[in-house]
Parts: C-alpha cells; structure tokens; sequence
C-alpha cells in the first residue's frame, strides 16, 4: 500500500513517515509542494494524507484540484479544529479528517478503515508480521514460533496486531483502547489487562518468554 503525505513541517512529516514504514506501508512525502498535484497523479499512491496549512496554498483547494483528475481517497490531517472547517474538508472531497496532535494507533486504523471503505485494501493488506521468530497469522488468527502455535481470540489478534504495526514502540493502553473502539471492540482498562495476561500465556506456550515489555506510564511494545 502506497500514502503520499503532504505535509510542511519537517518533524511531523519525518515522524509521520516513519510511523507509515513501521506499519509496511511506502510512503511519499515531499518538501516541496509546487507541482504536488501532478507528483501525486504520477504516483498513482493508495491514499493521500494532507495537510490543511500549506505554503503558499489551501489543502482544500489542493484536495478539489485532486478530486477533479483521480479519485484516490485523502484524508486531512490538522490542527484546525473548528467544525466548519471539518465540515469544509469534507465538502471539499476528503474522506476523513483527523486532528493534531494524532494518537498513533488511531490514525493508523483510521487510515485502514479508509482504504477498506474505499476498496484499498482488498487484495494489498498484510496478513502475516514477524518478529524474533514469533509470527503473527491475521487471516488465521493465529500465533507461532517455529513448529508450535496457538489460536487467538478476536481481540487478542487485534491488541497483538497493533503491537506488531509499532515494534520498538511503546504503545500507551489509552491508545490501544481507542483503537480497538474504532474498531467496534469495546473493552475498557481491566479487561485490556485481562487480554494482555492471555497473551502472554500462549506466548510461553509456543515457547517464547518476555516478548511483550511493559513500561509503568508508557504502555506495551514488542
């Protein structure tokens, strides 16, 4: 999967490209915007993020510029809070919009709801992740270290999922509970530990210790 970020500033822009890379997708992010429209269209990407604030332009105007030559999905993502200009973004022809600052896991579900919606996604998602011999099987929902395995509930995959999306990152438990509400599964704190503890078991099962690292305050990373 391909997002084309157009973005000005420099930091968020990095951070934002790294954040897509660990969650395997390619990314585009320019510096400069002054033929963007015409580097997007040439690199025909999955999905354009897009700021509202833009040198010498309007990311609106820059979204019905696109909207009128493709129809690849663009979500804006802002610090411009005000309903109107939400409202503004989506009459323009985005598909969603997103405030800064993002939570990370929830951009990115956002993000793959997007593509989902938009047909983006149906043939190109990943469906398998690994890490230090420990795979992640979505489309079996199941977890395995060489020849021994376990099955995965419905939320277990999901919570392990977005583990695998930011490895090396530490994920905080509010932002894996939001994620998993995007997604309709609603569980609150107790319950996430309850899934993590279950996690854990099945990972000693398969023969694999300390795999999931807790940091008091910062939450879980692999």
């Amino acid at each position: 999967m391909h997002i084309f970020v157009i973005e000005d500033e420099q930091t968020l822009r990095e951070e934002l490209k790294i954040l897509l890379e660990n969650a395997l997708y390619q990314v585009t992010a320019p510096e400069c915007f002054e033929e963007v429209v015409r580097q997007v269209l040439e690199a025909q990407p999955d999905l354009v993020l897009l700021d509202v604030n833009l040198p010498g332009m309007s990311g609106f105007d820059l979204c019905m510029q696109l909207r009128r030559q493709t129809e690849v999905p663009v979500i804006f993502l802002t610090g411009r809070a005000d309903p109107m200009d939400e409202l503004n973004g989506l009459l323009k022809g985005g598909d969603d919009y997103i405030l800064k600052p993002y939570r990370a896991p929830v951009l990115l579900a956002r993000i793959a709801a997007v593509l989902k919606r938009t047909g983006g996604m149906e043939a190109k998602e990943a469906t398998q992740y690994e890490k230090g011999g420990v795979q992640l099987d979505i489309a079996r929902c199941t977890l395995s270290c060489g020849e021994r395995y376990a099955d995965l509930t419905k939320n277990e995959m999901k919570i392990l999922h977005l583990l695998f999306l930011h490895q090396g990152v530490y994920v905080s438990r509010m932002d894996l509970i939001e994620s998993l509400w995007e997604n309709r599964i609603f569980i609150d704190d107790n319950t996430l530990s309850v899934h993590v503890a279950k996690l854990r078991e099945k990972l000693k099962a398969i023969g694999v210790q300390d795999f999931i690292e807790t940091r008091r305050g910062m939450g879980y990373r692999i």
